[in-house]
């Protein structure tokens, strides 16, 4: 797979660029050589990882709602885009059971009115538009889900993201199978590392906890998950993304991007590497009350994107680990985190084949 030359000087249209995998993956782009235009809501958490990466030299960013169909296609006309990967979205599994109208207003018609406001631009080549691992229907038996699995969601969030999925299949299949954009979808979850500050997700909850002295509180901490460092999933991105553009006739219309098999862990050992990394005896303990329903097991198998992708992930869950927490901690002592960021980006290129 490697690091390609392919980006240089392209044209890259992100959406979801001030949430937590945008941001890694505009400065990815950056280094890569890439033209990039993006746009997004403003960053929805203070810290943001997008505020703490900036300045953005040379890439053009426009804050606007993917719902205003209007303003996502003036982005669409000034950016003129040769590949697009569309990330913006309401992501929280939590949240989305308090906003449902506003979870899959932004998840499905986000993507409809981008994918329409694509119709007709010259020069588009390859769209991928990310999903979920959480796209499947889950029986909770973790058999890890390929991507001919039938697709559910029982959450507000997993079944917009699964409506996302065939969303996409019908405009590709509607109006873009006689010219256009290749376009594909992309599946992965649980992505971990430096700079989610998000509500909700263990890692920003664990480091909030931390600050306190006390233990992050654990709503499922046997929910078995198949956890990953950020890049690896935006590795397989960008290569779908290229393999559309050199190669459409031979790639998939949907790809898994999952951890190795020995990554796959549950949440309180999780909780427990953390603590292990920073030192703590006791870093979790159960929270109280009543949640929400989540699924149990979830596992990917990622074969598909190995055989004709030539990706396969490169971090074991203890390099992630060991990842994440170099990167809060030298943000807890005011580091640069732009450059400490670019060096996990450069330090990851260097076990690319």
């Amino acid at each position: 797979m490697g690091v390609s030359p392919f980006w240089a000087g392209r044209r890259v249209l992100v959406t979801g660029h001030t949430g937590f995998k945008g941001a890694w993956l505009c400065l990815w782009l950056e280094r890569l050589g890439a033209q990039v235009s993006a746009v997004a809501l403003p960053p929805q958490t203070q810290p943001a990882l997008y505020d703490d990466l900036s300045p953005w030299p040379g890439q053009h960013h426009t804050h606007a709602d993917i719902c205003d169909g209007a303003a996502l296609a003036a982005v669409v006309a000034r950016a003129r885009p040769q590949v697009v990967i569309h990330m913006a979205a309401q992501a929280l599994v939590r949240r989305s059971y308090a906003e449902p109208v506003e979870t899959f207003a932004t998840n499905i018609m986000g993507t409809v009115n981008l994918l329409c406001a694509l119709r007709g631009v010259e020069g588009v080549e390859a769209v991928v538009v990310v999903t979920t691992d959480k796209v499947y229907a889950n029986a909770n038996d973790g058999t890890p889900f390929r991507e001919g699995d039938p697709l559910g969601g029982k959450d507000p969030y997993s079944s917009s993201k699964a409506c996302a999925e065939l969303v996409t299949a019908s405009l590709r299949d509607s109006f873009f199978r006689a010219g256009g954009p290749a376009i594909a979808t992309a599946r992965a979850g649980n992505v971990v590392g430096g700079g989610d500050w998000s509500d909700d997700r263990l890692v920003p909850d664990f480091i909030r906890a931390l600050e306190t002295d006390a233990p992050v509180r654990l709503r499922y901490p046997a929910a078995v998950r198949p956890w990953q460092h950020v890049i690896e999933p935006l590795a397989g991105y960008l290569a779908l993304a290229q393999a559309l553009v050199e190669r459409p006739e031979r790639t998939p219309e949907a790809l898994n991007f999952g951890p190795d098999p020995d990554a796959v862990a549950s949440v309180a050992q999780v909780a427990e590497a953390l603590g292990a990394a920073f030192g703590l005896p006791a870093p979790w303990a159960q929270a109280e009350g009543l949640h929400p329903p989540e699924a149990q097991a979830l596992v990917l198998n990622s074969d598909l994107a190995t055989a004709s992708l030539g990706w396969r992930p490169r971090l074991s869950l203890a390099d992630t680990i060991a990842w994440t927490t170099e990167w809060y901690s030298a943000h807890r002592t005011g580091a640069d985190m732009r450059a400490l960021s670019l060096a996990q980006i450069a330090r990851y290129e260097e076990i690319l084949p």
